[in-house]
């Protein structure tokens, strides 16, 4: 029985199937409702709510959870913590640079949308405090974290109208990102992590020696893994527009082994960092990226 509903979830998480669903707030739930559907068993984290202690208010939370009666009695404003709350808060970062809008016929920025709302509605579901952020070659819009009730929407909307317009500077996007974020608790990018890993390095130091988690979602198109072409073939670069002329031989020889040098410094920068580096393609479900997104926030809850 767990094998075909396991089976059927992943249908429902089929990035063709997602792109016919229109909105995003359609997408989240179809993600977060198939892989739970999915999972043999929710996290121990999970998304109960029984009512576990109180603690004491912060800018930001949700007033339906304000017990009135202890404030009525003391003039003391406390929050309702519920069981499996980590009251954490999650910093989603979207790339949506120009390399990003390459894929068909899923683009991966359609694929990072997609994730980063599954994360948002999860973050919610879990009643933590949400900040969105889109980032290219600068930091060009930023929701502050919030745990109110329209963070949720709001995040949505900011994501549907994100477009991949600009080239990308990683470093500079993250100094600037750093500014907004006082609290610690999970920073999370999806890109394409196209940048050089010292950079990649210098950017995510300073969230890690503040104490944040760390999680990068790196997207990629099939194509760009295993690349192929039948001819000498120019290929533009989306984001500075320089044309290189490759030949099938380099795609098949020099192009995978320089993208497997990168990947591999980049997973030793993750390393440096801490930080759990996670690869999602636009071919493939987002039920395993989901899932270890669970289990990182599984660990956090302990």
């Amino acid at each position: 029985m767990s094998t075909s509903v396991d089976r059927h979830a992943a249908r429902l998480l089929r990035p063709e199937v997602l792109a016919r669903l229109g909105s995003l707030e359609l997408v989240a739930r179809t993600v977060v409702d198939g892989v739970m559907t999915g999972l043999h068993r929710a996290p121990r984290f999970g998304f109960s709510q029984e009512f576990a202690e109180y603690r004491a208010y912060s800018e930001g939370d949700d007033l339906r959870f304000v017990d009135w009666n202890v404030y009525a009695r003391t003039g003391r404003t406390y929050i309702k913590r519920f069981r499996g709350e980590t009251g954490t808060t999650v910093n989603v970062l979207v790339d949506a640079s120009a390399s990003m809008g390459i894929g068909a016929p899923i683009a991966k920025l359609d694929t990072a949308r997609w994730l980063a709302a599954a994360l948002a509605w999860l973050t919610r579901r879990q009643r933590d405090a949400l900040s969105v952020a889109i980032i290219d070659r600068d930091l060009r819009e930023v929701q502050p974290p919030s745990s109110r009730p329209d963070s949720l929407p709001r995040a949505l909307a900011l994501l549907e109208r994100t477009r991949a317009v600009d080239g990308t500077d990683l470093l500079d996007s993250l100094t600037k990102l750093r500014a907004t974020i006082s609290r610690r608790g999970l920073v999370v990018l999806i890109s394409d992590l196209y940048a050089d890993p010292e950079e990649l390095v210098s950017g995510l130091q300073p969230f890690a020696h503040a104490g944040q988690d760390i999680v990068l979602f790196r997207i990629l198109a099939p194509e760009e893994i295993e690349p192929t072409a039948a001819r000498i073939t120019a290929l533009r670069d989306v984001e500075s527009g320089v044309t290189t002329i490759v030949d099938p031989a380099f795609l098949s020889g020099g192009y995978r082994r320089r993208f497997a040098e990168h990947d591999e410094a980049l997973e030793r920068a993750c390393r440096r960092v801490g930080a759990q580096r996670i690869t999602v393609r636009t071919d493939e479900p987002l039920d395993a990226a989901l899932q270890a997104w669970l289990r990182v926030r599984e660990r956090r809850g302990r």
